[in-house]
């Protein structure tokens, strides 16, 4: 991870070195003013991470619960912030997300991995991107082993490892395409090459510790204290641990989380890729990406759309913002696009209810065009 001055963040690479060596974080660790919030679940021994980088400004959440949401909200409140982004480290099967009703109660944007099997989230993120908030960019390491689609986050001084690096242990691997080998690579070529001071916060504990430190694992974590991968293989291999209580409800839960797309069109406010093409050449409609910045440059924008994310939609929609001028003065129907179509639908609902009435979307988003074989630029 190096400092850039020209984007005021950290840039993180993976490093090239042998298996042991540290990779180094230059750079000051976080900020005194950034918010900080551990939070606990009992149930399920769940930890959620809320960060700001300051009062009154962006938020986002890392595992978030269901039964807390309100809590949660009621925080942000407290704390005068915007949630803006709710990320799930990987498909839980332990307790039931709260990004979609986060989603619902917020319209932030929901986050996982790009090799997640859920049905809907608005953005999916892949090892080496970065997700960012005003003031706060979390690096994606893609860590699998306890499920196929475990990502970890990385901020200057700690890492969010979900399930994949535990405290004074390790998530299991014995379901959802777990892999000991895998994990193994995960933890010991990705995640121990951190700095030894890198905070760890995890998904879950059940002994009452709530944070370690990547030293601190290395030198204390019974699991870590193998010779070889094929030692690591049989330990994980002879836990027979149970299955977790609600794992049949909350897996086939958390798969399907995703934002009805179907009720915008029942309303008449969502169009094919195929419709698309034939409206984006008519003078009188503006294509309107919502993707971030981020989003474009990898995987390609649709030719002559205007990039307005979604973030900045309710100052965009509103009297004086860019969008409701071009509605309005200027007569333009709005066109909205993002990755999958989850960020458009509720951009769709924002707009009727600023009285854009001519607003609408394509269902299925920059997936859906790729799908129908649309042109794209880089």
């Amino acid at each position: 991870m190096t400092w850039s001055a020209r984007t005021g963040n950290f840039l993180y690479s993976i490093d090239p070195s042998p298996p042991g060596e540290q990779v180094s974080f230059p750079g000051p660790a976080l900020d005194a003013a950034v918010i900080f919030r551990q939070l606990f679940d009992t149930t399920s021994g769940t930890y959620t991470y809320l960060l700001a980088s300051r009062r009154g400004g962006e938020a986002l959440i890392i595992d978030p619960v269901l039964e807390k949401v309100d809590r949660y909200l009621q925080l942000i409140r407290e704390l005068d912030l915007k949630l803006v982004k709710a990320i799930d480290t990987h498909l839980h099967a332990d307790h039931i997300t709260g990004l979609g009703a986060l989603r619902d109660r917020t319209r932030c944007i929901t986050v996982m991995g790009e090799l997640s099997s859920v049905d809907v989230v608005s953005m999916r993120v892949g090892d080496g991107d970065r997700l960012r908030i005003e003031g706060l960019a979390l690096d994606v390491i893609y860590t699998p082993g306890h499920t196929d689609d475990s990502y970890s986050f990385v901020l200057p001084d700690r890492v969010f490892t979900g399930d994949t690096l535990l405290i004074r242990g390790t998530g299991r691997t014995d379901f959802q395409n777990g892999d000991p080998r895998v994990q193994y690579e995960s933890i010991f070529n990705r995640l121990l090459r951190l700095p030894d001071e890198t905070m760890v916060f995890p998904a879950h504990d059940y002994k009452g510790d709530t944070v370690s430190t990547i030293g601190e694992e290395k030198a204390f974590n019974p699991r870590l204290q193998v010779k070889s991968v094929d030692d690591y293989i049989v330990l994980m291999n002879g836990l027979n641990l149970s299955n977790p209580k609600m794992m049949d409800v909350a897996v086939p839960a958390n798969m399907h989380q995703g934002l009805a797309q179907a009720e915008i069109a029942k309303r008449g406010w969502a169009v094919t890729a195929e419709q698309a093409k034939a409206l984006i050449a008519q003078r009188d409609v503006v294509l309107i990406d919502l993707r971030e910045r981020g989003e474009c440059e990898k995987h390609g924008a649709i030719p002559g759309a205007l990039h307005a994310p979604y973030p900045d939609l309710q100052e965009n929609i509103q009297p004086g913002g860019v969008l409701h001028e071009l509605a309005t003065a200027t007569q333009k129907r709005l066109l909205f696009y993002c990755a999958f179509g989850e960020r458009s639908a509720m951009a769709v609902q924002a707009a009727q209810d600023a009285g854009l009435t001519t607003a609408s979307h394509i269902h299925g988003g920059m997936a859906a065009w790729k799908k129908s074989e649309g042109a794209t630029a880089t």
